[in-house]
Order: structure tokens, then sequence, then C-alpha cells
């Protein structure tokens, strides 16, 4: 017998040609903490350290054909989704989970990408409605920072302590659990991040670093917590490995271009 396979770990976005977000920052963050990444393309974005250029979203049939490529002969035992654009686009995705999740139970991380690091957006008003009513109630753990949080809940938090009503707000929508991200917060000197399923809280602090270069933080995120889910953490271990991990490619992000370089998905192998 070779060699028993990796741990396989589906990605549902879209394409940063930069290569510093999106599926591109999905499969390095897989192969670094040891799991095999698949991906389903669903927008290709031209991109770089500057901005978003452009992006094309791809139709129904090669989302589907795609993730019935994956799921059906490979198999999966996490997904992770992120840029979901469009209304419709959204809901085919949520549709596929729905059928992946009722037949194997397999944990689905959602990280609600509604802006780019720069500012341009992703993910229309419809598509944010989709993503609200029929995704989040299929996440095992849901990812938004706080500018996502209020544009789902309407809750805009400023300190600590709003985490927790954000939190509450989000689990309304279904997910099992939600990860508040406060790397938004004023700066106190920690990047503070809260994980809670309404009965259980984990807070999660990390030192911030002087480096300008976080193009793909959340991309990141959600893709190692789905990699360790898939490797068998529970989900407050998996966001506490996850974070560890994430913490130190910020701290080695790099100049690329002109603009926001990208974290370094490598860190620990240089």
């Amino acid at each position: 017998m070779g060699p028993t396979a990796p741990a396989r770990v589906l990605t549902v976005a879209g394409s940063d040609s930069g290569g510093g977000a999106g599926l591109q920052a999905d499969l390095k963050t897989m192969l670094a903490l040891g799991a095999h990444g698949m991906s389903v393309v669903t927008a290709v974005t031209a991109q770089n350290s500057l901005g978003v250029r452009g992006a094309w979203e791809l139709p129904d049939e090669a989302v589907r054909a795609q993730f019935h490529a994956v799921v059906d002969d490979i198999g999966v035992q996490a997904v992770k989704t992120g840029m979901l654009s469009s209304a419709p686009l959204a809901a085919t995705v949520a549709e596929l989970l729905g059928e992946l999740t009722h037949r194997q139970g397999v944990p689905v991380v959602v990280d609600p990408v509604a802006v780019s690091k720069h500012g341009d957006p992703l993910l229309t008003t419809e598509a944010l409605d989709v993503v609200r009513t029929r995704l989040l109630p299929l996440a095992t753990v849901a990812t938004p920072n706080l500018d996502e949080v209020a544009q789902l809940t309407g809750i805009v938090v400023t300190d600590e302590p709003g985490m927790r009503a954000a939190a509450a707000a989000v689990l309304g929508h279904g997910p099992r659990w939600a990860l508040i991200k406060g790397g938004h917060l004023p700066d106190s000197g920690h990047a503070v991040d809260l994980l809670s399923d309404g009965r259980e809280e984990h807070w999660y602090r990390s030192p911030r670093h002087d480096n300008r270069h976080t193009h793909g933080t959340g991309c990141t995120l959600a893709a190692a917590i789905a990699s360790y889910l898939a490797l068998g953490h529970r989900p407050p271990a998996a966001v506490g490995l996850a974070k560890e991990y994430v913490t130190g490619a910020i701290a080695a992000g790099f100049a690329l271009g002109a603009g926001i370089g990208p974290v370094d998905h490598g860190w620990r192998h240089r």
C-alpha cells in the first residue's frame, strides 16, 4: 500500500490573480497545514497589490460541475467558502453545500467576504441576503470581520463587549459557531477575536504586528480553520491553531508590488 492521503479540504472561492488572497491563499494555507486542498472557482478577478481591476463570475453549470467532480470522486472532510459575488451564485453554493452537509455532515467554514483588502466590493446587497438566510445556517463556523458583522446584522462594534452582541446576532442566523474578528477595533496592542456558540465563549488574543502587508488575512484564517477541522479538531481548538498560524503569517508578510503585499503562507518553512 502507498502513503495515506492527507485530509481533504475544498475551497469554494474566487481566484486572486496576484496570489495573495482568494483560492490561491486557501490552497497555500491547506498545503502549509498538511491538508490536500481542492477548489471550486466561483469567479476570476484581475487584481494585484493595488486593488481589483475586474471580476468575472463563472456560470452556474461550471460551479456545479467543479463541485460534483471533486465531491463525488475524491470526497471532502471540510469546506471553506469565500467570494460569492451575486445572489444566484450564493444560492447555488448554498444548495450544493446543503446537500453535502445533509448527507455527510461535513464541517463548513463560511467567510462572508464582502469587501477586498483595498475596499473593492465583492458581494452585492442581494447576495448578502442569500448568505445571511441560506448559507450561514449551514456553517459550522462563520468568520465575519467587524465590517461584515455590520452588513449582516446592522450591529456596529466599537469595543470588546460589543463583540458579544455581534456574536449573538450572527448566531441568530443559524451557524453553530460565530467567530467575530476584532482586528478592526481601535489598536490596543492586541488583535482580539471571539468565538461563541451561544453557550461557550473563547477569546483569542495575539500581538499586533507593525506590518501593512496583510493581504489575504481573512481568507487564510478561514482556510486554516477548515484545515484543522478536517484534521479532527473541535472548533475552539481549530480556531486557536488557525489564529496562531495566521499571526505568524502576518508577522512575515512581505512587500509585493506597489501596494499592500500578502501574508506569508510559508512562514513556518522559511
